[in-house]
C-alpha cells in the first residue's frame, strides 16, 4: 500500500503552520519519505488572533474557526502549487488548540476542515482529539502511534514544542504523557525583551536560577499525578505566570529553563532510557539541551532538520491515513481513554 498525505500542524507557541508531503508504504512495517516540507509564518493580525483565542466570545471564535480553517486550506492550495505536487490521497490537520480541558470532557482545535476540503478539493481528516476525550481520554499525547510504528527503533521520542512530552515503551505498551511547559512560557517571556524566543537559550544564559522559585515550580501538584496527563495554555495561566510576575526576564527564562530540564530529566532517568529521539522547535535551544545533558546518562539523538521541524505534521498525515484504512491511530495506553480507537472526522 502507498499513500501521499499533507499533514498540517500549528503548535502552542505560535511559530507558524508546518505543511509537510509524505509518500507512505506499507510492506510488512510503515516506512516514509518526507518529499516537501516547510512552514508558514503567521501575519501579525492572525498571530495575534489566535494567540488570544482564548479569551474570545463565542460568536468570534466561530468566526475565527472558520477563517484559519481557509487560511489552511489556502496555504495547502498554494504549497500544492508551489511544489506542483500530484496525486494527493487526503490532508490529515490537527487544528490549532483553543481550550483544553479533557477533565471537563472537551478539547478544541480550530480550523474547519470543511473550509480545507472546499479551498483544495482534497479529502480532508481532522478534530483528531475530541473522540479520545469523549472516550475518558486526555486526547493527548497523541503523536505515540507514530512513534511506534515510524520509530520504534528509539527507547523513547522526546518533543519539545510548546509542551515537552514524551512516548515509550513500558511493559509491552507504548506510554506518553505530558512532561512540563517549555516554549510555551519561554516564547512568552522572551517577547518581553523583544524577540520571537530565546534564540539559543542566549538570554537564558545570562540569568540567575531562582532556587525559591525552582522548588516551588517542582513541587507543582502535576508533576507528582501519574500518567497518563497532559497541559494546556489554563495550566500555565494558572500555575506558573503567577510565580514569574515580579521577577526580570532573564532571570525568568533560566529558572523555567532549568525547571523544564529538571523535569524532563527526572522522566528519562526514572524510566533508565538509553537513547532518546528529540525533536521539536526547543531541540534548537542549546542551553536547554546542556541543562537536560548535564543531568542523565542517557544518549540524546538529535535528527536531522526536517524530522526536528516536521515530525508531528509527519505523523498527523499518518494518523490520517489510519483512519481512512480504519485502523487504529489512537493508543489507550498514551491518552487514558477506555480503549484503542480509530479518531478523526472525515470530509470526502
Amino acid at each position: 500500500m502507498i499513500f501521499h498525505a499533507i499533514g498540517l500542524m500549528s503548535g502552542t507557541s505560535l511559530d507558524g503552520l508546518d505543511i509537510c508531503f509524505i509518500k507512505f508504504e506499507k510492506k510488512h512495517s510503515w516506512s516514509f519519505e518526507i518529499i516537501k516540507a516547510e512552514t508558514v509564518s503567521y501575519s501579525e493580525n492572525l498571530h495575534n488572533h489566535l494567540k488570544h483565542a482564548i479569551d474570545l466570545s463565542a460568536e468570534q471564535l466561530l468566526e475565527l474557526h472558520s477563517e484559519y480553517g481557509f487560511f489552511l486550506g489556502q496555504s495547502v492550495r498554494y504549497f500544492i502549487e508551489k511544489h506542483q505536487l500530484k496525486n494527493i490521497d487526503l490532508i490529515a490537520s490537527h487544528g490549532h488548540t483553543v481550550y483544553h480541558q479533557p477533565q471537563k470532557k472537551f478539547t478544541l482545535q480550530i480550523g474547519d476542515g470543511r473550509a480545507i476540503r472546499l479551498e483544495t478539493g482534497i479529502p480532508v481528516v481532522y478534530d483528531f482529539r475530541s473522540q479520545d476525550v469523549l472516550m475518558g481520554g486526555n486526547g493527548a499525547p497523541l503523536v505515540p502511534i507514530g512513534d511506534e510504528l515510524l520509530f520504534s527503533e528509539y527507547d523513547a521520542c522526546l518533543n519539545l514544542g510548546g509542551f515537552s512530552n514524551i512516548s515509550l515503551q513500558s511493559e509491552g505498551k507504548r506510554i506518553a504523557f505530558d512532561i512540563a511547559p517549555v516554549n510555551i512560557v519561554l516564547n512568552k517571556l522572551a517577547q518581553n525583551l523583544g524577540k520571537d524566543f530565546d534564540e539559543n537559550g542566549n538570554l537564558a544564559r545570562k540569568g540567575t536560577i531562582q532556587k525559591d522559585l525552582l522548588s516551588s515550580l517542582n513541587s507543582l501538584e502535576f508533576y507528582h499525578q501519574p500518567h497518563p496527563k497532559s497541559l494546556g495554555i489554563e495550566w500555565c495561566n494558572e500555575n506558573i505566570s503567577p510565580r514569574l510576575e515580579n521577577l526580570n526576564t532573564p532571570d525568568a527564562l533560566a529558572t523555567i529553563t532549568e525547571h523544564a530540564a529538571y523535569q524532563i530529566a527526572e522522566v528519562i532517568n526514572n524510566n533508565r532510557l538509553k537513547n532518546i529521539l528529540f525533536t521539536g522547535g526547543g531541540t534548537y535551544n542549546q542551553y536547554l539541551i546542556e541543562k537536560i545533558r548535564d543531568q542523565i546518562q542517557a544518549e540524546i539523538i538529535i535528527p536531522e532538520k526536517e524530522i526536528i521541524d516536521y515530525k508531528e505534521a509527519l505523523i498527523f498525515a499518518l494518523m490520517g491515513v489510519l483512519r481512512l484504512n480504519n485502523e487504529i491511530n489512537v493508543l489507550a495506553s498514551a491518552t487514558g481513554s477506555t480503549a484503542d480507537h480509530c479518531s478523526g472526522i472525515v470530509i470526502n
